[in-house]
């Protein structure tokens, strides 16, 4: 049975990953008896980076709606569609209306005979022909064909699906010859100048969080974060994933869309570390590396790198305190290089 074999060159740059110390490949094709090159250098230098949980989330519209009829009806006409503008009032949809007008007219042509026999019942008792308990009668009438007229005009006011607030539709529900009913959505509204932060968050980070307080969130892939300020938190958890549901309001004017995936940055308390300017580290690939002088020469180190701040990167591993690391290295530095500093 044959046994596959391993170059030796795998096996030295295996080797090389796991040392505190190791050297990358290129290494082996430096050049130290190359002359010295000036070089600016910085120190590695200790620093404090807060301790932060991440929780995903989701952006949410804070003004939301799920738009239906208030009436039994036949749809006519869909005016709405995803993606359109809308202000409060617009009309989304229109229904059937037949039955509603005939029940309008029947209540108006009850409410005008209505008033016709209260005048001819209030000029009886002027002329002393009919009583006071006649004429009360007669205005009661009146008033419940006036009562009926109006809610027949309501109704068929119901024929009219309209926008709740300014937004935009965001989803379409039914189509023309849907029969709408009161408690089946139509459409969804949203307002998109009003955004929120949506997350679960476990039990366990819950006492890190208070309401008003302000907390980074950071949406999809970009490095800037956002200020969230949590403005509702549940006072129970969920049941059956034991986590407590955190909104956040965002800041306006972001450009962002609803839906869009995100993590609020809980922060839990604070780590101390070595770290060096952003200019020292090189990366290549998975590997990340920086030059030390050490007594003239540069020094090639692999390292792992940890929490980024604005200006300067964490050093897990790799370097230590007070050492001097090349900032920028050239090109053509290479390992064990004698190099001048300022």
């Amino acid at each position: 049975m044959l046994r596959p074999l391993i170059a030796p060159s795998l096996i030295v740059l295996l080797g090389a990953a796991g040392c505190h110390r190791a050297t990358p490949p290129e290494a082996a094709n430096s050049a130290v008896s190359a002359p010295a090159i000036p070089v600016t250098v910085a120190s590695v230098t200790a620093g404090v980076d807060p301790v932060r949980e991440e929780v995903v989330g989701t952006v949410r519209s804070r003004l939301r709606a799920l738009v239906e009829a208030k009436g039994a009806g036949r749809i006519e006409v869909v005016h709405g569609v995803p993606g359109q503008p809308v202000r409060a009032g617009d009309t989304l949809a229109t229904l059937d209306a037949r039955e509603w007008s005939a029940r309008r007219d029947q209540a108006q042509a009850a409410r005008e005979q209505a008033d016709r026999d209260l005048e001819r019942v209030e000029r009886l008792v002027r002329d002393g022909a009919a009583t006071p308990s006649e004429r009360d009668t007669a205005r009661s009438r009146q008033r419940i064909a006036a009562a009926a007229e109006l809610e027949a005009e309501t109704m068929l006011g119901y024929s009219r699906v309209v926008a709740p607030f300014d937004g935009v539709v965001t989803r379409k529900l039914t189509e023309v010859g849907d029969l709408a009913i009161p408690g089946r959505p139509l459409f969804e509204v949203e307002d998109p100048a009003s955004l929120r932060f949506e997350a679960d968050v476990p039990e366990a980070l819950l006492d890190h969080i208070a309401m008003g307080a302000r907390l980074p969130v950071r949406i999809g892939d970009s490095p800037e974060s956002l200020e969230g300020v949590v403005s509702e938190m549940a006072p129970v958890a969920d049941p059956t994933t034991r986590t407590y549901a955190i909104r956040l309001d965002l800041p306006r004017g972001t450009g962002l869309r609803a839906g869009r995936f995100g993590r609020l940055l809980v922060p839990t308390g604070a780590a101390s570390g070595a770290h060096v300017p952003h200019e020292a580290v090189v990366r290549r690939g998975q590997m990340e590396y920086v030059y030390v002088v050490d007594a003239g020469h540069a020094r090639l180190r692999l390292v792992r790198t940890g929490r980024e701040g604005a200006t300067m990167v964490e050093l897990a591993a790799g370097a230590d305190l007070g050492e001097v690391v090349v900032l920028n290295p050239p090109a053509q530095l290479r390992d064990g290089q004698e190099v001048r500093t300022p």
